[in-house]
């Protein structure tokens, strides 16, 4: 039996990238969606907030020197894209999805309307909200945090390309540890950076627990929800 019921996984869009330098890379995006099913398909209701740092990368040079609002917006159209491929892809995998936005696209994709989106999480769809919290000058970190504590997650999962959170970059320092749990203070005291500021405090406010696991490593994501040590728990 899962430990878990709901979740809220955060995935950033440079994890879809694979090994190209920017764009979806299809094979990566299918892995992923395969992890994402494995959960589904047991019965843990998955919502998942995705970034767009993979496609505004490659146009983040002609936005330099932009008024910081308007590339904010190009970043949260980015994430509607990354989402649509991310839930069609989980439809071709047999998981039912729908993708919600912060901001209005009627005609791509539905608005995130908080009821509408626990409905689908109750009936087993699992939820991609796009576009961030809808507002600029917030990460999807934020979002994260935010779509965690309004659809009553038990824990915001956080996929980086490291199994953990460390002493110090374990590529760096081979006497680098994994931390297995760690305060919210702790880890702001050490300047841990798992996630941003504003992320981290509502989540430490909300008391709504974050692990951080490696979404590259296979099953990692499973375990998360079937209650073993897997990544690191930022917990009050």
């Amino acid at each position: 039996m899962p430990a878990l019921q709901r979740i809220l996984l955060k995935l950033s869009g440079e994890a879809l990238m694979g090994d190209e330098a920017f764009g979806i890379h299809r094979g990566t995006l299918e892995r992923i969606v395969a992890e994402v099913a494995d959960v589904a398909h047991l019965g843990v209701q998955v919502a998942i907030v995705i970034g767009g740092g993979n496609l505004f990368r490659g146009v983040a040079g002609g936005a330099f020197g932009m008024d910081r609002a308007t590339a904010d917006y190009m970043g949260m159209l980015a994430t509607v894209m990354n989402a649509l491929a991310l839930g069609d892809t989980l439809e071709r995998a047999g998981v039912r999805a729908r993708v919600m936005s912060a901001i209005a696209i009627d005609q791509v994709v539905e608005p995130y309307v908080r009821p509408k989106a626990l409905q689908y999480l109750e009936e087993g769809k699992v939820v991609v909200f796009a576009a961030g919290t809808g507002n600029p000058f917030f990460t999807t970190d934020t979002a994260a945090a935010l779509r965690g504590a309004e659809i009553g997650a038990q824990l915001v999962l956080k996929a980086t390309k490291v199994d953990g959170v460390y002493t110090a970059d374990p590529k760096k320092d081979p006497e680098a540890r994994r931390y297995q749990r760690i305060s919210f203070d702790e880890a702001m005291v050490r300047q841990l950076q798992v996630m941003d500021a504003t992320a981290f405090a509502l989540c430490r406010d909300q008391n709504l627990p974050v692990r951080v696991f490696s979404i590259f490593k296979p099953g990692a994501l499973k375990r998360v929800v079937m209650g073993e040590d897997e990544g690191t728990l930022v917990h009050v």
